[in-house]
């Protein structure tokens, strides 16, 4: 057996085992248990969140695509495969033998790894007997997510229309406020990419507010991760409690949903030139994601601190100021924060940082923002059409830039 047919943490132990290190000494480092530990090397304990794997492989002194086993270099160009995915979108016919809820799971978290680390490529051929596999099961939230990770890669790949249809399937099988609330994420990017930015604003705000308290109501108790002075007052139960009915404690978890459709109601203000409305909107997500301590990001949305701050460079390069934007973004990649977002959301950023670069006619910074970028996620740069349009508009530069010539040659594009 390769290394690379090992599961994840048979790969685990060989490398604390590298290190020379014992399980304890593994586990003191990562402030966790040794039964946590030796539950992960054996297998028992599924290792399916991004958080974790990065911070084992920093433990570790290793790269994240070491422990998953998979090969670092990225193929450029759209990956084939779209067609197997809307042939999948479109079969309604479900399998005579639904797979195990189980082993569903499993294969729904070993694709949002793929997402995250944009391997975009591995997740095309992934999909489609996923889709099958989960039209077939009888588990709501596992169906949901696979069509939202479905939509979020089709997006990824300029299929913003069939992103959409991947988004309203995740929409009509959410059973729960919370599941429609992250479906209604993937719907609001997809509208996004399809320019109807309007339509996307009504969506992510009008799930937000389903979610979160109004902005003008005062803070009068606390709520899950809430600190003190910043905490806010509990919506509504949304499982049929009603005006004057108990409020719930929300998880953390479900206010990053909120905080989240506040960013993507803002990004779309911006686009459709309600400048004024998207910084309302960021100011408070700002003030969700302040009140809200360490979680396990459930429904990985990435939200926080660090997620405002690279919206509010976004809203202010959509609103004309892209002076601004890049002094902010200069500060917030700095961050610690920043290191700790998946490598898919930080080269995505990147990707639109190097759009703000062009608009002030500032190549080096561009073209330093697109490498970057191919460092941390490449198949952000290779993959997506919108890269390879601002890979193009960079490398028309006399003479052109080597590191922006390298990626235009990878990505077959020609001066």
């Amino acid at each position: 057996m390769t290394n690379d047919d090992l599961p994840i943490g048979r790969r685990v132990a060989r490398w604390r085992v590298r290190r020379s290190m014992t399980q304890q000494m593994l586990a003191d480092r990562l402030r966790r248990s040794k039964s946590w530990v030796d539950k992960v090397e054996r297998g028992v304990r599924a290792l399916d969140r991004y958080s974790v794997i990065q911070e084992l492989a920093i433990v570790l002194r290793v790269d994240p695509e070491v422990l998953l086993g998979q090969p670092q270099s990225t193929p450029a160009g759209t990956p084939d495969g779209v067609d197997e995915i809307r042939a999948a979108l479109a079969r309604y016919d479900t399998p005579q033998a639904p797979e195990q809820a189980d082993e569903l799971r499993r294969q729904v978290g070993y694709a949002w790894l793929s997402y995250q680390y944009a391997h975009y490529g591995q997740l095309v051929r992934l999909l489609p007997s996923l889709l099958d596999a989960a039209q077939a099961a009888q588990a709501p939230e596992l169906r949901a997510q696979a069509y939202r990770i479905t939509s979020s890669l089709l997006v990824k790949l300029g299929e913003a229309d069939l992103g959409w249809l991947a988004a309203d399937r995740a929409m009509s099988t959410a059973d729960d406020p919370i599941l429609a609330a992250t479906a209604t994420i993937s719907v609001a990017q997809a509208l996004r990419a399809s320019n109807r930015d309007r339509l996307a604003l009504t969506a992510a705000l009008t799930a937000a507010n389903r979610i979160l308290p109004a902005p003008s109501q005062p803070a009068d108790h606390e709520v899950g991760g809430l600190r003190g002075d910043q905490t806010v007052r509990q919506p509504h139960d949304q499982r049929g409690e009603g005006e004057g009915g108990p409020a719930r404690q929300r998880p953390p978890g479900e206010w990053a949903v909120g905080g989240t459709l506040l960013l993507q109601a803002a990004l779309a203000a911006a686009g459709c030139g309600e400048h004024r409305q998207a910084e309302e909107l960021t100011e408070r997500a700002a003030g969700v994601a302040a009140s809200l301590r360490g979680y396990d990001d459930p429904h990985r949305t990435s939200f926080g601190p660090v997620a405002v701050e690279l919206a509010r460079v976004l809203v202010a390069a959509q609103r004309g100021d892209a002076s601004g934007a890049l002094q902010r973004h200069s500060t917030v990649v700095r961050r610690e924060g920043w290191r700790r977002l998946p490598a898919e959301y930080r080269g995505a950023y990147l990707v639109d940082a190097a759009r703000a670069y062009l608009q002030v006619g500032d190549l080096r910074g561009a073209a330093r923002a697109l490498v970057d970028a191919d460092s941390i996620a490449p198949g952000e740069v290779r993959c997506r059409p919108l890269a390879r349009t601002v890979i193009a508009d960079v490398a028309r530069a006399q003479p052109a830039l080597a590191g922006v010539a390298r990626l235009a040659t990878v990505v077959g594009l020609t001066r």
